[in-house]
């Protein structure tokens, strides 16, 4: 009979593997908390990023803000104060800060797209895989711990075969040596004990082929399945932490990349805060407030020791122009033109400081031809006013300009649009043209008078005066002549008999009565209606056929006749001319349009 190994033989082996079955799964979960905690520490510094983004742009916001605060505003007087160079070299600062606070936006951006973007992409992905590994690792455990469990279920069935056959042996023999039992029980036990050594054997030969096969397995498991997802996990865990660190890296890179920018920027406000000259800016003040009057004179030494009236000086407070000319007499009392800071010699010398003050606070208020300003000022506002004029003529045209070539391809191309549609805008254009030529030509005569010689060039509209005035060339500015600024920012008429002219009627009417007509060299179409409200101007009516006689100069009239009584100028833009070179007659009958 074979004799079989006790179950105990082998119990130690699989206890063994019962533990280092244990200790496997024990790492897993070692293993699985330190990833999470990998993880967590990824999401920490994706965390810490965004807030540093997020800082970012509210600096950048701020800094946009303060600089936006401290700009000048347009059509202000502040805007004005930036002609220094202390104040240019500010503006610059705040045009540099408003660059560098769009640097920290870069930083943001940069921040976000390279760092948080793409750690928050790859902490999904980093999931996922981790997960999957796990996932292998426990599935792995379950089959290991299946097998464990299938060699346990065959030991314990080989030993409970063994001990069955053990007691069918003791009872067989048992039976052998009774010699009261009969040879049929003897028979029978023998096969009950030959049957359960045999089912014994059976357990045996099962028990052992598991045990081979769970040793095979476990040999795989712990061998080759176990390191294979030991070591994914582990370059997963590597990347990681070379990911953390190349996003570290990223993080100073990101700030480097726009130190240069931001060294330029600090180069430029360092640059503006040398360019101030305080030379410079001492000039502009002295230009911009410099008023053209002449210093007073030493005050003369007045004697009250005597009974007699107080006389007033006339070195100091006379007409400070000293032109000569003798001071006008109202009554018995001296009307005696003051300094700003002299008042009957009685107010302090302290004024001085408050002269530009003054001057600056009624500017707004002032008249229009600038008569309460110093004639310095009084000049350089005038220009100004002449150079506006000018850049508002100058959109007009433009603006008429481009209304014309409309109307013209409207004209050629009229299912693009009507080109009556665009008549009365040009007409408006043209209206305001004229306004802002006299305009013009009024500030001009102003800005004349104030520099001492007459205007260049006469007005338009007065154009038929001219023979009146080439013989009274005293008379073109009798008033402006006839008031005499004072320091005070105030004017003294003076009505001198000298200065008054007066011209009969009738020698007007004579000048006018010998000279010869002009002749016409043409017609012409009123297109739009003109009211003829200023001096030198004739009003016509829309459709009106009328002689010219003086076509345009370049200066936007043409003179055109009714009959021999009416005439005057137009402009230009209101009417159509037909220009015909051998018309010398000056009853010559006005041909019609069409023909």
């Amino acid at each position: 009979m074979v004799s079989l190994p006790h179950p105990s033989v082998l119990h130690g082996a699989v206890s063994a593997s019962c533990l280092c079955c244990r200790k496997g799964k024990d790492q897993f979960d070692n293993l699985e908390k330190h990833t999470q905690w990998g993880i967590d520490v990824l999401e920490k510094y994706i965390k810490f990023v965004k807030e540093r983004t997020e800082i970012e742009l509210s600096y950048a916001k701020q800094l946009r803000n303060l600089s936006k605060k401290y700009q000048p505003k347009k059509n202000s007087k502040e805007e004005e104060e930036y002609r220094y160079t202390s104040t240019r070299a500010f503006l610059a600062t705040l045009n540099e800060m408003n660059d560098y606070a769009g640097q920290h936006e870069v930083i943001s951006e940069n921040m976000t797209s390279l760092i948080t973007a793409e750690l928050t992409r790859y902490v999904q992905e980093l999931k996922q895989e981790r997960k999957s590994h796990f996932h292998d690792g426990r599935k792995a455990q379950q089959h290991i711990e299946t097998c464990w469990k299938q060699l346990e279920a065959s030991k314990r069935r080989f030993e409970r075969d063994c001990k069955e056959a053990d007691r069918a042996q003791q009872y067989f023999e048992k039976m052998d040596a009774d010699i009261n039992v009969t040879k049929a029980d003897v028979e029978k036990a023998r096969q009950q004990a030959q049957l359960r050594h045999q089912m014994a054997e059976d357990s045996k030969a099962e028990y052992s082929s598991t045990l081979q096969k769970f040793n095979s397995e476990q040999h795989e498991h712990y061998y080759t399945h176990i390191p294979n997802i030991f070591q994914k996990i582990q370059e997963m865990e590597e990347r990681r932490i070379v990911r953390i660190g190349e996003s570290m890296k990223t993080f100073a890179e990101v700030d480097r990349q726009v130190i240069p920018i931001i060294g330029k920027c600090l180069d430029e406000i360092t640059k503006a805060a040398e360019s101030v000259d305080h030379k410079n800016d001492s000039q502009m003040v002295i230009e911009a407030f410099k008023s053209g009057f002449e210093p007073p004179g030493d005050v003369d030494f007045e004697d009250f020791t005597q009974p007699m009236k107080r006389t007033v000086s006339e070195s100091s407070l006379s007409n400070s122009r000293g032109d000569g000319k003798s001071e006008p007499k109202f009554g018995s009392k001296s009307k005696g033109k003051l300094w700003p800071f002299i008042k009957k010699n009685k107010l302090s010398l302290k004024l001085i400081n408050l002269n530009t003050q003054v001057w600056s606070l009624i500017e707004g208020a002032g008249p229009e031809d600038f008569s309460n300003l110093p004639p310095e000022q009084r000049r350089k506002k005038l220009q100004q006013k002449v150079d506006e004029l000018n850049r508002d003529i100058q959109k007009e045209m433009d603006s008429r300009d481009a209304l014309t070539k409309m109307k013209d391809v409207y004209i050629k191309n009229p299912q693009m649009g009507d080109a009556a549609s665009v008549d009365h805008r040009l007409a408006e254009l043209g209206q305001n043209i004229e306004k802002l030529r006299l305009e013009v030509q009024k500030f001009e005569g102003w800005l004349a008078e104030v520099e001492g010689r007459l205007p260049a060039r006469s007005e338009q509209p007065r154009r038929q005066s001219g023979v009146y005035e080439a013989q009274n060339p005293s008379g073109v500015n009798s008033c402006a002549q006839d008031r005499e600024s004072s320091p005070d920012g105030s004017y003294t008429e003076e009505q001198s008999q000298e200065t008054e002219m007066k011209v009969p009627a009738t020698d007007f009417d004579d000048e006018f009565d010998d000279e010869e007509p002009l002749p016409t060299i043409g017609t012409c179409k009123a297109l739009y209606t003109f009211e003829g409200q200023n001096e030198g101007t004739i009003s016509v009516a829309e459709g009106e056929l009328l002689y010219v006689i003086e076509e345009d100069k370049g200066d936007g009239w043409t003179r055109i006749r009714r009959n021999e009584d009416e005439e005057g100028y137009v402009p230009t833009s209101y009417v159509e001319v037909y220009l015909d070179k051998n018309a010398k007659d000056v009853h010559k009958p006005l041909q019609k349009i069409s023909e």
